[in-house]
Protein backbone atom coordinates (compact mmCIF):
# COMPACT_ATOMS: atom_id res chain seq x y z
CA UNK A 1 0.00 0.00 0.00
CA UNK A 2 1.31 3.41 -0.94
CA UNK A 3 1.65 6.12 1.43
CA UNK A 4 -1.02 8.44 -0.12
CA UNK A 5 -1.12 12.23 1.21
CA UNK A 6 -4.17 13.76 2.31
CA UNK A 7 -3.35 17.06 0.32
CA UNK A 8 -1.98 15.88 -2.94
CA UNK A 9 -2.87 19.56 -4.33
CA UNK A 10 -0.83 21.72 -1.92
CA UNK A 11 1.96 18.64 -2.27
CA UNK A 12 2.05 19.13 -6.07
CA UNK A 13 2.75 22.94 -5.10
CA UNK A 14 5.03 22.42 -2.33
CA UNK A 15 7.40 20.06 -4.92
CA UNK A 16 7.30 22.50 -7.90
CA UNK A 17 7.97 25.45 -5.83
CA UNK A 18 10.71 23.56 -4.25
CA UNK A 19 12.80 22.29 -6.91
CA UNK A 20 11.89 26.16 -8.50
CA UNK A 21 13.94 27.73 -5.36
CA UNK A 22 16.69 24.72 -5.85
CA UNK A 23 16.82 25.68 -9.53
CA UNK A 24 16.88 29.59 -9.32
CA UNK A 25 19.19 29.34 -6.51
CA UNK A 26 21.83 27.97 -8.99
CA UNK A 27 21.02 30.29 -11.98
CA UNK A 28 21.76 32.88 -9.42
CA UNK A 29 24.82 31.77 -8.42
CA UNK A 30 25.90 31.14 -12.11
CA UNK A 31 24.98 34.80 -12.78
CA UNK A 32 27.07 36.24 -10.46
CA UNK A 33 30.00 34.21 -10.83
CA UNK A 34 29.65 32.20 -7.52
CA UNK A 35 29.55 28.76 -8.19
CA UNK A 36 32.02 28.19 -5.36
CA UNK A 37 30.38 27.40 -2.42
CA UNK A 38 31.66 27.14 1.55
CA UNK A 39 31.20 23.59 2.42
CA UNK A 40 32.96 24.19 6.25
CA UNK A 41 31.46 26.36 8.98
CA UNK A 42 35.29 26.62 10.00
CA UNK A 43 36.30 28.49 7.37
CA UNK A 44 36.14 30.11 4.52
CA UNK A 45 37.02 27.30 1.94
CA UNK A 46 34.99 26.56 -1.25
CA UNK A 47 34.50 23.71 -3.83
CA UNK A 48 32.41 23.67 -6.97
CA UNK A 49 28.59 23.24 -5.93
CA UNK A 50 28.13 20.41 -8.60
CA UNK A 51 31.27 18.69 -6.65
CA UNK A 52 28.36 18.36 -3.97
CA UNK A 53 25.63 17.43 -6.77
CA UNK A 54 27.46 14.57 -8.47
CA UNK A 55 27.63 12.35 -5.16
CA UNK A 56 23.89 13.40 -4.09
CA UNK A 57 22.47 12.53 -7.87
CA UNK A 58 24.47 9.57 -8.09
CA UNK A 59 22.65 7.93 -4.63
CA UNK A 60 19.34 9.17 -5.05
CA UNK A 61 19.63 7.33 -8.74
CA UNK A 62 21.03 3.80 -6.71
CA UNK A 63 18.51 4.59 -4.17
CA UNK A 64 15.56 4.21 -6.59
CA UNK A 65 17.31 1.33 -8.38
CA UNK A 66 16.88 -0.64 -5.43
CA UNK A 67 14.02 -2.06 -3.65
CA UNK A 68 12.92 -0.39 -0.68
CA UNK A 69 13.22 -2.18 3.03
CA UNK A 70 9.48 -2.39 3.61
CA UNK A 71 5.87 0.10 2.97
CA UNK A 72 4.60 1.41 5.60
CA UNK A 73 2.26 -0.29 8.16
CA UNK A 74 -0.22 2.67 8.25
CA UNK A 75 -0.45 4.68 4.95
CA UNK A 76 -3.82 6.63 5.88
CA UNK A 77 -3.93 9.91 5.04
CA UNK A 78 -2.82 12.32 8.43
CA UNK A 79 -5.52 12.95 10.85
CA UNK A 80 -5.93 16.20 12.68
CA UNK A 81 -2.91 14.78 15.37
CA UNK A 82 -0.41 14.47 12.35
CA UNK A 83 -0.98 17.48 10.84
CA UNK A 84 -0.82 19.87 13.94
CA UNK A 85 2.79 17.81 14.80
CA UNK A 86 4.03 18.75 11.16
CA UNK A 87 2.77 22.21 11.22
CA UNK A 88 4.36 23.00 14.75
CA UNK A 89 8.10 21.30 13.83
CA UNK A 90 7.57 23.23 10.49
CA UNK A 91 7.40 26.53 12.59
CA UNK A 92 10.38 25.28 15.12
CA UNK A 93 13.01 25.07 12.02
CA UNK A 94 11.53 28.45 10.28
CA UNK A 95 12.17 29.91 13.86
CA UNK A 96 15.16 28.18 14.15
CA UNK A 97 16.94 29.11 10.86
CA UNK A 98 15.88 32.66 11.30
CA UNK A 99 17.00 33.10 15.24
CA UNK A 100 19.97 31.44 14.62
CA UNK A 101 21.44 34.06 12.07
CA UNK A 102 20.12 37.08 14.25
CA UNK A 103 21.79 36.10 16.73
CA UNK A 104 24.86 35.75 14.26
CA UNK A 105 25.69 31.85 14.29
CA UNK A 106 27.83 31.65 16.92
CA UNK A 107 28.00 29.66 20.35
CA UNK A 108 26.42 29.41 23.03
CA UNK A 109 23.21 30.53 20.47
CA UNK A 110 23.84 27.71 18.20
CA UNK A 111 23.80 24.55 20.68
CA UNK A 112 20.58 26.22 22.93
CA UNK A 113 18.89 27.23 20.02
CA UNK A 114 18.65 23.61 18.33
CA UNK A 115 18.28 21.79 21.90
CA UNK A 116 15.57 24.41 22.35
CA UNK A 117 13.69 24.09 19.31
CA UNK A 118 14.83 21.18 17.67
CA UNK A 119 14.32 19.25 21.23
CA UNK A 120 13.05 20.34 23.70
CA UNK A 121 10.12 21.59 21.59
CA UNK A 122 9.32 18.12 19.62
CA UNK A 123 9.47 16.37 23.17
CA UNK A 124 6.92 18.68 25.02
CA UNK A 125 4.57 18.13 21.54
CA UNK A 126 4.72 14.83 21.62
CA UNK A 127 4.43 14.89 25.38
CA UNK A 128 1.34 16.76 25.16
CA UNK A 129 -0.36 14.94 22.01
CA UNK A 130 0.52 11.18 23.41
CA UNK A 131 -2.72 10.11 23.99
CA UNK A 132 -3.34 10.69 20.35
CA UNK A 133 -2.05 7.19 18.90
CA UNK A 134 -2.24 8.15 15.21
CA UNK A 135 0.02 11.00 16.17
CA UNK A 136 3.13 9.29 17.58
CA UNK A 137 6.28 7.62 15.99
CA UNK A 138 4.10 7.07 12.59
CA UNK A 139 6.42 4.01 10.71
CA UNK A 140 6.86 0.77 12.55
CA UNK A 141 8.45 -1.51 10.07
CA UNK A 142 7.74 -4.97 9.69
CA UNK A 143 11.00 -7.25 9.61
CA UNK A 144 12.25 -7.42 5.32
CA UNK A 145 14.95 -10.07 5.77
CA UNK A 146 18.22 -8.84 3.12
CA UNK A 147 16.66 -5.34 2.43
CA UNK A 148 17.69 -4.37 5.72
CA UNK A 149 21.15 -3.89 4.08
CA UNK A 150 20.05 -2.42 0.64
CA UNK A 151 21.49 1.51 1.96
CA UNK A 152 24.48 -0.26 2.17
CA UNK A 153 25.26 0.26 -1.51
CA UNK A 154 24.29 3.90 -1.77
CA UNK A 155 25.56 5.48 1.31
CA UNK A 156 29.07 3.14 0.17
CA UNK A 157 28.63 5.31 -3.41
CA UNK A 158 27.81 8.50 -1.58
CA UNK A 159 31.28 8.06 0.72
CA UNK A 160 33.62 7.28 -2.10
CA UNK A 161 32.59 9.87 -4.56
CA UNK A 162 32.57 12.67 -2.05
CA UNK A 163 35.75 11.47 -0.55
CA UNK A 164 37.69 9.95 -3.03
CA UNK A 165 38.96 11.24 -6.14
CA UNK A 166 38.61 14.12 -8.21
CA UNK A 167 35.10 14.89 -6.05
CA UNK A 168 36.98 14.77 -2.83
CA UNK A 169 36.33 17.80 -0.78
CA UNK A 170 39.84 18.88 0.98
CA UNK A 171 40.98 17.45 4.44
CA UNK A 172 40.84 19.42 7.43
CA UNK A 173 43.92 20.28 9.33
CA UNK A 174 42.12 20.21 12.62
CA UNK A 175 43.05 16.73 14.13
CA UNK A 176 46.64 18.16 14.07
CA UNK A 177 45.93 21.50 16.12
CA UNK A 178 44.18 19.69 18.97
CA UNK A 179 45.39 16.97 21.52
CA UNK A 180 43.64 13.46 21.46
CA UNK A 181 40.99 13.85 24.06
CA UNK A 182 40.11 16.95 22.33
CA UNK A 183 39.38 15.96 19.46
CA UNK A 184 37.45 12.84 20.37
CA UNK A 185 35.44 15.41 22.54
CA UNK A 186 34.90 17.79 19.28
CA UNK A 187 34.03 14.63 17.02
CA UNK A 188 31.34 12.75 19.52
CA UNK A 189 29.72 16.29 20.50
CA UNK A 190 29.31 17.58 17.10
CA UNK A 191 28.10 13.94 15.56
CA UNK A 192 25.24 13.91 18.73
CA UNK A 193 24.33 17.93 18.64
CA UNK A 194 24.33 17.74 14.94
CA UNK A 195 24.15 14.62 12.94
CA UNK A 196 21.92 12.86 15.48
CA UNK A 197 20.02 15.92 16.62
CA UNK A 198 19.37 17.00 12.80
CA UNK A 199 18.72 13.75 11.05
CA UNK A 200 15.88 12.62 14.17
CA UNK A 201 15.10 16.46 13.61
CA UNK A 202 14.33 16.82 9.95
CA UNK A 203 14.17 13.16 8.63
CA UNK A 204 12.54 10.99 11.32
CA UNK A 205 10.30 13.60 12.92
CA UNK A 206 9.41 16.24 10.36
CA UNK A 207 9.99 14.57 6.97
CA UNK A 208 7.93 11.92 8.18
CA UNK A 209 4.91 13.64 9.17
CA UNK A 210 4.50 15.98 6.04
CA UNK A 211 4.69 12.53 4.04
CA UNK A 212 1.60 12.15 5.48
CA UNK A 213 0.25 15.30 4.72
CA UNK A 214 1.79 16.06 1.51
CA UNK A 215 3.28 12.97 -0.07
CA UNK A 216 6.76 11.49 -0.54
CA UNK A 217 8.78 14.38 -2.99
CA UNK A 218 7.50 17.46 -1.64
CA UNK A 219 8.17 16.21 1.95
CA UNK A 220 11.75 15.41 1.01
CA UNK A 221 11.94 19.14 -0.97
CA UNK A 222 10.21 20.65 2.23
CA UNK A 223 12.51 18.89 4.68
CA UNK A 224 15.38 19.49 2.31
CA UNK A 225 14.88 23.67 2.10
CA UNK A 226 14.79 23.67 5.89
CA UNK A 227 17.80 21.98 6.66
CA UNK A 228 19.56 23.84 4.68
CA UNK A 229 17.77 26.79 5.55
CA UNK A 230 19.79 27.28 8.76
CA UNK A 231 23.13 26.71 7.71
CA UNK A 232 23.21 30.24 6.13
CA UNK A 233 23.37 30.98 10.49
CA UNK A 234 26.79 29.41 10.36
CA UNK A 235 28.26 29.96 6.81
CA UNK A 236 26.51 33.04 5.55
CA UNK A 237 28.91 35.76 4.07
CA UNK A 238 26.25 38.79 5.58
CA UNK A 239 24.11 38.63 2.27
CA UNK A 240 21.27 36.67 2.75
CA UNK A 241 20.18 36.28 -1.58
CA UNK A 242 23.90 34.67 -1.65
CA UNK A 243 23.99 32.66 1.51
CA UNK A 244 20.47 31.64 0.79
CA UNK A 245 21.27 30.69 -3.10
CA UNK A 246 24.21 28.89 -1.59
CA UNK A 247 22.57 27.28 0.70
CA UNK A 248 19.72 25.82 -1.15
CA UNK A 249 22.83 24.71 -3.86
CA UNK A 250 24.26 22.63 -1.36
CA UNK A 251 22.53 21.45 1.42
CA UNK A 252 19.59 21.84 -0.28
CA UNK A 253 20.69 18.84 -2.77
CA UNK A 254 22.35 17.06 -0.12
CA UNK A 255 19.26 16.71 1.73
CA UNK A 256 16.99 15.26 -1.28
CA UNK A 257 19.60 12.45 -0.70
CA UNK A 258 19.22 12.14 3.11
CA UNK A 259 15.45 12.46 2.66
CA UNK A 260 15.15 9.64 -0.14
CA UNK A 261 17.64 7.46 2.09
CA UNK A 262 15.32 7.98 4.92
CA UNK A 263 11.66 7.66 2.66
CA UNK A 264 12.71 4.66 0.99
CA UNK A 265 14.42 2.52 3.70
CA UNK A 266 12.85 4.40 7.07
CA UNK A 267 16.22 3.19 9.26
CA UNK A 268 18.58 6.15 10.79
CA UNK A 269 22.03 3.84 11.05
CA UNK A 270 22.32 5.50 6.73
CA UNK A 271 21.62 8.84 7.11
CA UNK A 272 23.47 9.29 10.25
CA UNK A 273 26.36 7.32 8.98
CA UNK A 274 26.58 10.07 5.38
CA UNK A 275 25.66 12.97 8.16
CA UNK A 276 28.16 11.96 10.03
CA UNK A 277 30.68 11.93 7.67
CA UNK A 278 30.19 15.47 6.07
CA UNK A 279 31.38 16.89 9.54
CA UNK A 280 33.51 13.87 11.19
CA UNK A 281 35.44 12.86 7.65
CA UNK A 282 37.55 15.96 6.37
CA UNK A 283 38.63 16.30 9.92
CA UNK A 284 39.68 12.38 10.23
CA UNK A 285 41.51 12.18 6.36
CA UNK A 286 43.25 14.93 7.94
CA UNK A 287 45.08 12.70 10.10
CA UNK A 288 46.33 10.87 7.89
Amino acid sequence: MRNKPGSPALGLSVLLAGLALIAASVLWLVLNGATDIRYSADHAGTIPMWHRWIPALAGLVLIRLLPPRATPVDATPAGRGVRLQAVVLLGSAVVFAVALRLAGGGEPAHTLLKLGLLLAVPVLLFWWSRRDSAARDLFRERPAAWRHYGPIAPVALWLALTFAGPLAEPPSDYAASVDPVTLLVTVVVVFLVNSLLEEVFYRRWLQTRWERVLGRWPAIVLASLLWAAWHIGIQGTGSLPADLASAFANQGVQGLFLGYLWSRYRQMWPILVVHGAMNAAPILLGMF
